[in-house]
């Protein structure tokens, strides 16, 4: 895929660069594996908002995306590769020999008619799902289970992947796109391969009204706020309040550490990256 620029014809269309999805499914998703998806517009289940500034957006259907990737020793052919408004990456319908469809998360230089499989030792190939213990070090791979059996977790956003770097008994030593190095069980399932549109990074909205569309509403900054609205809020002039930033809520905003899971610790080898300031 490559990124698409507009002429100037607009303030908008001047600053906007858009990945060109042109060679991917041009019709409706696969019908079975859809259902709708109601927009919960930053609230929970009580009717608090818990995440600001999100609401409205486009109406949009969930495509039900296989995960677990437990049939196995059967082949499957992509029968096409498609967008997907709920995630960065590109997803590919495949077909099993026995006539069953499922959506799985399509990784980079994979094409149509291109044959995959699940299972344990099958080919080193760009698409093909097995145990960590069946993979060579080395490997770029991508949804990658914590857990054997509980799903795809690690590595499942748009040019990512995370790589084998050692084993440790029956513990597969991952490397992070963060830098962090973590064990986890060797029985647990993998996908070869890095994940598809990498160019969405690259990504320039344009204009406000794009925002709008993915349901992003307008940020008011804190300081502009009064003291009953943000921490920040109030004071005379431009004042933050006398405090170092934090959130509407009161949290740090200067990499305050909040993991608090000591059952998993003992699977972190190495912590990730520090933020550079």
């Amino acid at each position: 895929m490559t990124l698409k620029t507009f002429k100037p014809y607009t303030k908008s269309t001047r600053g906007t660069i858009l990945v060109d999805r042109k060679e991917l499914w041009k019709g409706k998703p696969f019908k079975t594996l859809v259902e709708p998806k109601r927009s919960m517009k930053g609230r929970n289940n009580n009717g608090h908002i818990t995440s600001i500034n999100r609401a409205g957006g486009h109406k949009k259907m969930y495509r039900k995306i296989d995960f677990y990737r437990k049939k196995f020793d059967m082949p499957a052919t992509v029968e096409r590769i498609e967008y997907d408004p709920n995630r960065s990456c590109y997803i590919m319908l495949v077909k099993f020999e026995d006539g069953q469809h499922f959506y799985y998360l399509a990784p980079q230089k994979i094409k149509v008619g291109d044959k995959i499989e699940n299972g344990p030792k099958k080919e080193i190939k760009v698409g093909n799902c097995m145990p960590l213990q069946d993979i060579p070090v080395g490997i770029d791979i991508h949804n990658v289970e914590i857990q054997p059996g509980g799903g795809g977790k690690i590595a499942r956003s748009a040019g990512t992947s995370v790589i084998i770097s050692g084993l440790d008994g029956n513990y597969s030593l991952i490397k992070m796109a963060s830098g962090e190095l973590r064990k986890i069980d060797s029985r647990s399932l993998a996908t070869i391969g890095v994940l598809s549109n990498p160019d969405q990074k690259n990504i320039k909205i344009g204009k406000a009204g794009r925002s709008r569309w993915l349901g992003r509403r307008p940020h008011t900054r804190g300081v502009v706020k009064n003291p009953v609205d943000h921490p920040h809020g109030g004071g005379e002039g431009k004042s933050a309040g006398g405090r170092h930033p934090v959130s509407p809520t009161g949290q740090s905003a200067k990499g305050l550490k909040t993991r608090d899971n000591k059952r998993t610790d003992k699977f972190i080898i190495r912590r990730r990256k520090k933020r550079k300031d």
